[in-house]
């Protein structure tokens, strides 16, 4: 769609930007460059400046290497954090406030299944683990104990289909407990208060244990990764279709991101600037304990990784939580990824891993 000059300036008016900066975008734009690169985060953003954490993505937003990429194009680099997780990043993109979002595998799939027009072009944050905690006092032990109970679950995100593997794995169901949609903060503050019985969430639960004021009674570490959380980075198909290098150059940014923060020698570097986003440095020193960088910061959509996309799925579509199944093959373009492995010669620098959740050749 072709804007003229008062249009364009009027809009950047209205979102806080200048005219200096609508003058660059217009000339960004007839150039094939757009004025602006907007990546929603399914996280929310602690600090001044905003930083969020376990991830590649995460790592490029504290070091700012993608504003780096892209200062001499004069295109700006906005990043917009959702405290609503996957459900309000879906809402963005599907307003057009988006360009590209880290985000949690099932939000993006119920997205997907809608009708929201997106590619899946690099992995991130990958095989993350998930706790469950219960209070001091409480008579639960395992998950096994859970029927009936009060059980916080922060629904629409990327934990909800793990939990339920996990639940059916013991015998349960999500219907045969109390399920009840809490956010991360919400969570804490109601099994500090022993408002529920117990809760399911990430590495953010053993803030918890560490004040006594919880116990952890099961967690997906050193188990099966089909038990483990999965995230993207995607992209709308509107600015791949527009942008194809920018879309190119900002997925070569993100791998070169990976390999940086998948160095052991940066480990505690990385672990640190994760840190700063509220989780203490010692909960992720633990989370990470004797599992190479590679496993978790790694780019590829191997054929542990498609195949746990295409198990969701067929999963949320059984669970009633999208509306329709898709082809997971033609969502997940990797063109711009293998174009950056092999251009940084890095084809074969992560591991890749069966569909089994085995490392290919063990």
């Amino acid at each position: 769609m072709t804007l003229d000059r008062r249009t364009v300036l009027k809009q950047l008016a209205a979102s806080g930007v200048g005219a200096g900066a609508a003058i660059l975008g217009l000339q960004a734009r007839a150039a094939n460059k757009p004025a602006i690169v907007r990546i929603g985060v399914a996280q929310p953003g602690i600090g001044n400046p905003p930083q969020f954490s376990g991830s590649s993505a995460a790592v490029a937003n504290a070091k700012g290497w993608v504003e780096e990429e892209f200062k001499a194009d004069g295109i700006k680099v906005e990043w917009f954090f959702f405290k609503g997780a996957g459900p309000a990043v879906n809402e963005a993109l599907s307003n057009k406030q988006l360009d590209f979002a880290f985000q949690g595998d099932l939000p993006s799939i119920v997205a997907k299944s809608a009708g929201l027009k997106t590619r899946l072009i690099l992995a991130t944050g990958v095989r993350s683990n998930i706790y469950l905690a219960v209070p001091p006092d409480s008579p639960i032990q395992s998950v096994k104990d859970l029927r009936g109970k009060r059980v916080a679950i922060f629904k629409g995100t990327n934990a909800q289909l793990p939990i339920n593997r996990v639940l059916e794995a013991n015998s349960l169901q999500e219907r045969d407990l109390r399920a009840i949609n809490l956010d991360q903060a919400t969570t804490l503050a109601a099994l500090s208060t022993k408002d529920i019985d117990a809760a399911f969430g990430n590495i953010n639960l053993l803030r918890l244990r560490d004040k006594n004021a919880a116990r952890i009674v099961y967690s997906s570490k050193g188990g099966s990764p089909i038990f483990t959380t999965q995230s993207h980075v995607l992209v709308t198909d509107e600015f791949a279709q527009q942008y194809p290098q920018i879309t190119a150059r900002v997925v070569k940014t993100f791998v070169k991101t990976s390999k940086w923060a998948s160095d052991e020698v940066n480990r505690e570097e990385v672990l640190r600037l994760w840190a700063k986003a509220g989780t203490p440095y010692e909960h992720w020193r633990e989370d990470y304990d004797g599992e190479p960088l590679r496993v978790r910061i790694n780019p590829n959509f191997d054929p542990f990784l498609v195949a746990r996309y295409k198990d969701s799925v067929e999963q949320a579509y059984r669970l009633k939580l999208s509306r329709s199944r898709f082809d997971v093959d033609q969502w997940i373009d990797q063109r711009y990824l293998k174009a950056a492995l092999k251009e940084l010669n890095l084809e074969t620098y992560w591991p890749i891993f069966q569909v089994n959740g085995k490392i290919l050749g063990t």
